[in-house]
């Protein structure tokens, strides 16, 4: 390749990284695997060590990947938050090895897995947490100390007054959490996230901290950045020394005295992946003495004293024995394809979701083609590409008609999916009650979905209020000893009917309709009456009510059929407006923006920023203008400075509680 081609390449491969780094860092929303990007990284890097002329300050060799955000504050690091260097291959980590042996003969490594997260910046001053930001450019992040402070295993007091102590760990969304977000995102029709990663990125970084503690995210601490009032001389000691004073931290092993020793345990870790509940891409091996660590040093981007070692994505070959379609509970329908098993990751998978009828075509899937199959985030099944055309196999075409009911499947607007509009279709029917029994819906416990399955299979559910007329003599035909379930499922339903008027909103599934939008509705129209007889200005008129989310309560609350089932719901005892004592508390703090800041010493967070929603306030996570109150606890940094400023009334608790007790 002469230097001409070379320049046309790196110019090419440049444009590319800067691309997927917007999409990674600031965007949350990666069009590529980890493993495709760092590809990117590596054939740049080579590039630039042939043609040297080709390396510069502006390369994206020499920076680390993401800005900061104007959403937040920026936040200097104290010591830079560096990125690691990628090895893809066995014979990379014994290069590394030879240019750690090159200055130090006894060296000796700790290897640990390289958690697939959101790396963030925690600082504690005479041993209580005070400020955590992201990693951003390395050298400047974004202030995120709102969104850190409701993550539980992040401690709020360690147990040693240290002058100040800064460590660094990865927050993440495990398994588990992941595959709920999932669920609740198809339940309210929203576009959910890729993977793991995306989504504690996504979740880490919203203005609000409500949404942030609502997603369950957790935290491992991985490195000492910098202490004050204690030696430590090597990472394992760090570690240990971290653990006494509260933090979660990664798993790590060794020391080991030879890279062979790393390499099998990397080896150990990458069979084992499944064992853990957060997503790992890699393993890291370091440099265990501190001192041998400083004498190394650091280039402008990577410590010289770690390497990290990328496992690539298990992808295996199937076949796409059939095409199936997922209709949801707001008639979305999704095709599934139905897959010759193969274990992938660990799991068994035999099925795959293929979005929308674009994203077949722009694969080109077809009936009996063999395609390769990855997990995105190592959790959901994914086709990554067709290897094989059947050679009798066509295009695939999208139903016309809902494989359930055979109802009209149709666009709506510049819509992707294509939905059923049969409200009574059956596959809707089960997702719709599935949902108006869940815990922050109706909450009947015991109802859970292979219940509400077989009630409606047997034909003793058709609907909503069909649950509220389910008696002993209709359910014990059911099942043998099944009498005191019974006894529960029917105390639940009667219990259900106190459940406040925005749960009712909530339970009717209205599509794009979540949580705090029922708050809103209950709190701006009082009453079902009002919001069925609530005109498309009505709606305009409530802030933070979009031109969709309006339309889509408009055209509910306008159907004859569902005014109907509103009416009989109503008429079986469910709670259809605010009770009075509701709307004195909606009064008092109506149209009032809060901002919380500090430790509390009666209220968590959560628990206060209820307090205000139920008196009609907002939440808010920063300062401005149009912020009304301030509450605020022990340490409330420059919050508190700021609302002064800007002659925001700052309360403390006990004025807090004042405020309440008038109302009270």
């Amino acid at each position: 390749m002469d230097f001409l081609e070379a320049k046309k390449l790196a110019y090419s491969l440049r444009e590319k990284i800067e691309y997927h780094n917007k999409k990674y860092y600031e965007e949350d929303s990666p069009e590529i695997s980890d493993f495709e990007y760092d590809k990117l990284i590596y054939d740049l890097e080579n590039l630039e060590k042939e043609f040297k002329e080709l390396k510069d300050k502006t390369s994206p060799t020499q920076k680390i990947g993401g800005n900061v955000s104007e959403k937040f504050s920026s936040v200097k690091h104290k010591v830079p938050m560096q990125s690691l260097h990628d090895s893809f291959s066995k014979e990379e980590l014994l290069k590394f090895d030879k240019r750690v042996r090159n200055i130090f003969d006894n060296v000796s490594y700790v290897v640990e897995p390289k958690i697939d997260g959101l790396s963030v910046s925690l600082e504690y001053k005479n041993g209580i947490f005070a400020r955590g930001s992201t990693r951003g450019d390395g050298l400047k992040g974004e202030d995120i100390t709102e969104n850190l402070m409701v993550i539980k295993s992040i401690p709020k007091v360690i147990t040693e007054n240290l002058p100040f102590l800064e460590v660094r760990g990865e927050v993440y969304m495990s398994n588990k959490n992941f595959l709920n977000l999932i669920e609740n995102f198809e339940t309210l029709g929203k576009i959910a996230p890729k993977n793991p990663r995306n989504a504690a990125a996504g979740s880490l970084r919203q203005k609000d901290s409500k949404i942030t503690e609502s997603r369950n995210l957790d935290i491992l601490i991985f490195n000492v950045q910098f202490i004050d009032g204690k030696l430590l001389n090597t990472h394992k000691e760090s570690i240990n020394f971290l653990k006494k004073l509260g933090f979660p931290t990664n798993v790590i092993y060794g020391p080991y005295k030879t890279i062979d020793k790393c390499i099998i345990k990397i080896d150990l870790i990458n069979r084992n992946r499944e064992r853990f509940d957060f997503q790992i891409d890699g393993a890291v091996v370091k440099v265990n003495d501190f001192l041998q660590r400083k004498s190394l040093g650091a280039t402008s981007k990577f410590p010289r004293w770690a390497e990290a070692y990328k496992y690539p994505a298990e992808e295996k070959q199937t076949k796409v024995l059939k095409i199936e379609l997922n209709i949801g509970r707001t008639g979305a329908a999704t095709p599934i394809a139905i897959l010759e098993p193969v274990i992938l990751s660990g799991t068994t998978v035999s099925r795959a979701v293929l979005h929308n009828e674009d994203f077949i075509k722009e694969k080109d899937i077809r009936l009996g083609d063999i395609v390769l199959v990855k997990k995105a985030g190592e959790i959901i099944p994914e086709i990554v590409k067709v290897v094989e055309h059947d050679e009798k196999s066509v295009p695939f075409v999208m139903p016309k008609f809902c494989p359930f009911c055979n109802f009209s499947l149709t666009k709506e607007g510049e819509e992707v999916a294509v939905r059923c509009r049969n409200i009574k279709c059956n596959a809707q029917l089960v997702r719709n009650l599935i949902h108006f029994v869940s815990r922050d819906a109706m909450d009947i416990e015991g109802l859970g979905s292979s219940i509400i399955e077989l009630l409606i299979k047997k034909k003793l559910i058709f609907s909503p209020t069909d649950i509220y007329k389910l008696d002993e003599k209709m359910l014990l035909p059911l099942g043998k000893n099944i009498k005191k379930s019974i006894y529960n499922w029917l105390y639940a339903i009667k219990k259900s009917k106190s459940k406040s008027f925005d749960c009712v909103i909530f339970a009717l599934g209205i599509r794009h309709v979540g949580k705090q939008t029922s708050k809103l509705l209950a709190q701006s129209f009082e009453n079902i009456e009002n919001l069925k007889a609530a005109s498309m200005e009505d709606m305009a008129k409530i802030e933070g009510l979009g031109p969709v989310v309006s339309k889509s309560v408009y055209d509910y609350f306008k159907s004859s059929e569902n005014q109907k089932l509103l009416n009989d719901l109503e008429e079986l005892g469910l709670n259809m407006s605010l009770d009075e004592f509701k709307k004195d508390y909606f009064k008092m703090f109506s149209k009032k923006t809060f901002v919380i800041t500090g430790s509390l010493k009666n209220y968590t967070r959560s628990k206060a920023s209820k307090i205000i929603e139920d008196f009609g306030g907002k939440i808010s996570s920063s300062v401005s203008k149009k912020t009304n109150y301030l509450l605020f606890g022990e340490n409330p940094g420059s919050k508190l400075l700021k609302a002064k400023s800007l002659d925001v009334k700052c309360i403390d608790e006990e004025e807090f509680e004042n405020l309440l007790k008038t109302y009270s």
